[in-house]
């Protein structure tokens, strides 16, 4: 019978001892904030998810050290080992992971390590997991993509100028990316080796492994464009773009036997609520035991452009029974037509009811939800990606869904609030049969599908995402996952919803 081998344990290093010099800030680039979290909270998220990572090291920079701990604290990340100062480069870092590592290990132990960029918070789940497979058979992995560029080698010639004195193949060229992984035998064989090379600098491990152990084959996993690299300004706003653009996955519970445990007793109000998506939240949340106020113009008189309705409603679902856990906003107007040739009314009743509405609901909710740490959830269109002729009124008010999710999430992460934004690809409501009347059967997401992942949400501990929920989807209404390559998709076959 043969004895069973246990796997070895795999850390991230995450390497966070950067500055924002190039960035052009005072503070270090991976304290940024993008997509209303700091990078290195970004990509910290991306690991503490990451079923093949079972803890995680931070190497930050020099006296930042308790502004990461705060992050860790505050994100309640359960994988984070110990946050400690990097070095003064990137050689050095390395070398205080490597022992930060050897702590505690038996003898003849080994481990799997992963070093990552603190400053690639877009990472994907698969290139973890890749290189963490890859290490079952090889020693070093790298992560790297083809070069969708010409490389071209120079030299300069004094006063006169740089001058190609090489074009290299682009067939085999590659960008290199992190993570970097290796047996923690392995890269510390690597260093121990470049100790002795009084020339030693490198800046990444892999071509510490290259050059000081030849004889160790270094694999290669594909990474992805949108592993990129927080370097330059442009970087901050493109990284902020793809986190705005990106769907995210909203955890299907098991069975309905978890939604009535985890509903029951629970209050939901819903702004809204009297057709659509609203009733069909409202229905659902109702049949799983919660308490339901599905409020809506034509069914309670309750018009959400007043601020005094709103706050009156909220206080009545209280008053009864005496918690509130989810507020939803799915109440909205649809006006196409030319700006110039919109009248003072119409704009105000876009701006009332799809702007200034879920700004009040969000601001009278939030007494309420901070006793239950409960969640607001909104909701947004297909076209906040884009704005087009004739409906710049509606589009510009659902982009500005996001960014109040994105903004109030972070505010409001303190206390324990979450705020999410739905995003359904087209779908079938009175409010669009109103607008394009009959459309083909089968070209709409059914209301019923929206209305089961916007329930999955509000269960979710998600906070400051935009879910996407599309007709393609086989499960029919759950929200894909990892949706940064979605994102382009997304920009691209939107031009014609709403």
């Amino acid at each position: 019978m043969s004895e069973h081998i246990a796997k070895p344990r795999t850390t991230a290093v995450i390497l966070a001892g950067g500055t924002g010099q190039r960035v052009g800030l005072s503070i270090p680039k991976q304290l940024l904030k993008i997509a209303g979290k700091a990078v290195i909270e970004h990509t910290l998220t991306t690991f503490e998810r990451a079923d093949s990572i079972d803890d995680i090291i931070v190497l930050m920079a020099p006296g930042y050290v308790p502004d990461v701990e705060k992050i860790v604290a505050k994100a309640g990340f359960t994988k984070v080992r110990k946050v400690i100062e990097g070095g003064s480069t990137r050689n050095e870092t390395t070398e205080r992971a490597i022992e930060a590592l050897r702590e505690g290990l038996a003898e003849g132990e080994d481990r799997n390590v992963l070093f990552h960029d603190a400053v690639r918070p877009l990472l994907s789940q698969r290139v973890i997991d890749d290189c963490v497979a890859a290490l079952e058979r090889y020693e070093a992995v790298d992560v790297a993509i083809p070069s969708a560029d010409t490389i071209i080698v120079t030299r300069t010639h004094g006063q006169d100028g740089e001058f190609i004195t090489e074009i290299p193949d682009r067939s085999r060229l590659r960008r290199g990316q992190t993570p970097q992984a290796f047996k923690l035998s392995t890269i510390r064989r690597a260093y121990d080796v470049a100790a002795g090379d009084p020339n030693f600098q490198a800046t990444d491990d892999c071509s510490v492994v290259l050059k000081y152990l030849p004889d160790v084959p270094i694999h290669v996993v594909a990474g992805d464009e949108y592993n990129m690299k927080v370097t330059q300004p442009v970087d901050v706003f493109i990284a902020d773009k793809l986190f705005q653009l990106a769907s995210t996955a909203a955890p299907e519970q098991v069975d309905e036997a978890a939604y009535r445990e985890l509903l029951g007793g629970k209050t939901v109000v819903i702004f809204g609520g009297s057709y659509g998506i609203g009733k069909d939240i409202a229905e659902l949340a109702a049949s799983f035991g919660a308490s339901v106020y599905a409020l809506g113009r034509s069914t309670t008189g309750t018009h959400v452009e007043n601020p005094e309705e709103v706050d009156d409603a909220l206080s009545k679902a209280y008053g009864e029974t005496g918690r509130i856990d989810y507020v939803v906003n799915t109440a909205g107007v649809l006006r196409i037509g030319k700006l110039a040739e919109t009248d003072n009314a119409t704009i105000e009743e876009a701006l009332k009811v799809n702007y200034l509405a879920p700004v009040q609901i969000a601001r009278s909710s939030y007494k309420y939800l901070v006793e239950t740490k409960g969640q607001l959830l909104l909701y947004t269109s297909s076209s906040y990606t884009r704005g087009r002729a004739e409906y710049s009124l509606y589009s510009s008010t659902k982009a500005a869904m996001v960014n109040l999710t994105q903004a109030l999430s972070d505010e409001w992460a303190g206390e324990g609030i979450r705020v999410n934004c739905i995003n359904p690809e087209r779908t079938a409501t009175p409010m669009r049969t109103k607008a394009f009347g009959q459309e083909p059967s089968g070209s709409l997401l059914s209301s019923e599908a929206v209305a089961r992942t916007s329930l999955d949400v509000l269960l979710s501990e998600l906070t400051g995402h935009v879910i996407d929920v599309r007709q393609q989807d086989p499960t029919a209404g759950a929200a894909k996952a990892n949706g940064f390559e979605q994102a382009l998709a997304s920009v691209l076959d939107r031009q014609d919803g709403v």
